[in-house]
């Protein structure tokens, strides 16, 4: 009965045809940046909701769904180095996205063992690390064989005025320029705080790009911006429809006695680090005495 729900799902019956491919129930808040993608050609949208929210879940939503409806063929996501694992595992366990891991360890052995030039033409899904793909020479093979649809993690890093995230930002915006491109970018909320970060993401995950003159061509670009543009925090969520889903931190302090080996060994570590900082402070008089008796 499940399998044929399922296969009832994805013929097209239900509103989402990636609904029987998830496994897991999204919540209703979840599904605003998947209606809000179905409506843009190409998709272009710039995520910033809080943390805890669900912004891999989002995103992932528009990949599968964009996925089963044919429309892409392909998916890569670029992120940081120590989130590749944590995306591969979330691709793979709840959206049914047997995704691979191209990092600096692992690529050469991707493409040594694929038919296809590079990895991205070979593998369906893959993970990048932002790090390993950033570099001249692999960002212009990277955009050259780059799949459809693209989501970028911690967006934020990659569009700053730093020299750090100059080559990330280069990426972006030579993916962008390929206007058939789907583009997802997700970021932290503090983005929106610092114009500067925000701008460069607009750029690359919409096509607003005119610059603003008078309170009537302030309110057209909101508007437009309003398609591609999603911000929301705990506190909007809860107030909306789902009270109580996020958990509430409380914070207290309890006192506690240590008791037989344990205060042994605390009394030990004390007395070890006593000793160091009793001998450092004495090297360092030591060193000044010596160093004031060469002056003089």
């Amino acid at each position: 009965m499940r399998d044929a729900f399922q296969l009832a799902l994805r013929r097209g019956a239900g509103p989402f045809r990636s609904a029987g491919r998830v496994s897991f129930e999204p919540r209703s808040y979840q599904l605003v940046p998947l209606m809000m993608a179905l409506k843009l050609d190409p998709v272009r949208l710039l995520i910033a909701d809080d943390v805890g929210i669900g912004k891999t879940i989002e995103a992932g939503l528009v990949a599968r769904e964009l996925y089963d409806r044919g429309e892409i063929e392909r998916i890569t996501v670029l992120c940081p180095p120590h989130l590749v694992d944590q995306w591969v595992t979330q691709l793979t366990t709840k959206f049914h996205l047997p995704a691979v891991a191209v990092t600096a360890s692992s690529a050469a052995r991707l493409e040594r063992d694929c038919q296809p030039p590079t990895a991205f033409q070979a593998y369906p899904v893959t993970v990048v690390s932002l790090d390993y793909i950033k570099s001249d020479r692999r960002r212009h093979e990277f955009v050259r064989a780059c799949p459809e649809f693209v989501i970028v993690d911690e967006a934020h890093a990659c569009v700053g005025s730093g020299d750090g995230s100059a080559s990330a930002y280069d990426l972006l915006v030579e993916l962008a320029a390929d206007k058939s491109r789907h583009i997802t970018l997700l970021t932290q909320p503090r983005t929106a705080a610092t114009s500067t970060r925000f701008t460069n993401c607009c750029r690359c995950s919409t096509r607003v790009r005119e610059s603003v003159g008078g309170r009537r061509k302030l309110r057209e670009l909101r508007e437009r911006l309003a398609a591609h543009y999603l911000q929301r925090r705990r506190v909007d969520i809860e107030a909306w429809k789902e009270p109580g889903i996020f958990p509430k931190r409380e914070e207290t302090e309890a006192t506690y006695r240590l008791t037989g080996e344990h205060e042994q060994f605390m009394d030990r570590v004390l007395d070890y680090c006593t000793a160091v900082v009793e001998r450092v402070g004495a090297d360092q008089r030591r060193h000044d005495w010596h160093f004031g008796e060469h002056l003089l």
